[in-house]
């Protein structure tokens, strides 16, 4: 218990300073009305006259390629570019429970903004009898694949002072993991490779294991992605704080 007590510390901090300043707020409400638009205007929600909230998740992982990294970049950037970063790591915390710190707080925030699209859910029950157990595991792989974006955001915020470098890493590299496994890449890709190329590859597309969740089968090793996506990114994120800490 002693272990855990400075990372809630650390991520009461962390979350009290994204609402004090329009962080969070401006995350949620851009979050909010996008998904809105996407499900209701872009995909016609009410005329597809089904009760499913498949209109909805389909643009998550396009929504948290920009958003998530816009809350992500700060985290060890600020520190740095402030110079608290030193004074961070010499309290009397570990560097990996300052990282699971930070990261948890983020990830809360982008909790919230997923709680508060509980109207969508309200909506389809009433319009319908959609299966909430689809519903319930599209609503935790779409908290997992942010996750994994948040991570990478981590990542990069640690290599860089500055955040608007850091959040184009993220973005990058969180585009790179989305189009292994589009349609239109992987279309392209069984044209010339061979299947077990194919499939090796999209097997690291967050869209791959995300689609296979959304389906309502928790497979194991959908799960174990986005857990060792979520996992390698802040153990490398911990490998860049020492790097510059001994620097």
């Amino acid at each position: 218990m002693s272990r855990l007590h400075p990372i809630w510390t650390i991520a009461k901090r962390e979350l009290t300073g994204y609402f004090a300043s329009p962080v969070a707020f401006v995350f949620i409400v851009i979050f909010l009305l996008l998904a809105g638009f996407f499900t209701f205007m872009v995909s016609s929600f009410f005329e597809r006259g089904e009760a499913t909230l498949d209109a909805f998740f389909l643009w998550h992982p396009w929504l948290y390629l920009f958003l998530v990294p816009a809350v992500g970049m700060r985290m060890w950037s600020e520190e740095r570019r402030l110079g608290t970063i030193e004074l961070l790591l010499t309290m009397p915390v570990t560097p990996w429970q300052a990282i699971v710190g930070k990261f948890l707080a983020a990830w809360a925030v982008v909790a919230l903004a997923l709680v508060l699209t509980f109207p969508l859910v309200l909506t389809v029950n009433y319009l319908g009898r959609p299966d909430n157990g689809v519903i319930l595991a599209s609503y935790l792989g779409s908290l997992l694949m942010a996750g994994a974006y948040l991570a990478i955001a981590a990542m990069t915020s640690a290599m860089t002072r500055n955040q608007v470098v850091a959040f184009i890493l993220a973005v990058v590299i969180s585009m790179l993991l989305i189009f292994v496994g589009w349609p239109p890449v992987t279309n392209l890709l069984v044209q010339w490779a061979p299947a077990w190329l194919v499939d090796a590859v999209t097997g690291f597309s967050v869209i791959t294991h995300f689609e296979s969740i959304q389906k309502g089968v928790l497979d194991t090793r959908d799960l174990v992605f986005f857990v060792t996506l979520i996992g390698f990114a802040l153990f490398a994120t911990g490998v860049i704080l020492r790097a510059h800490r001994a620097g």
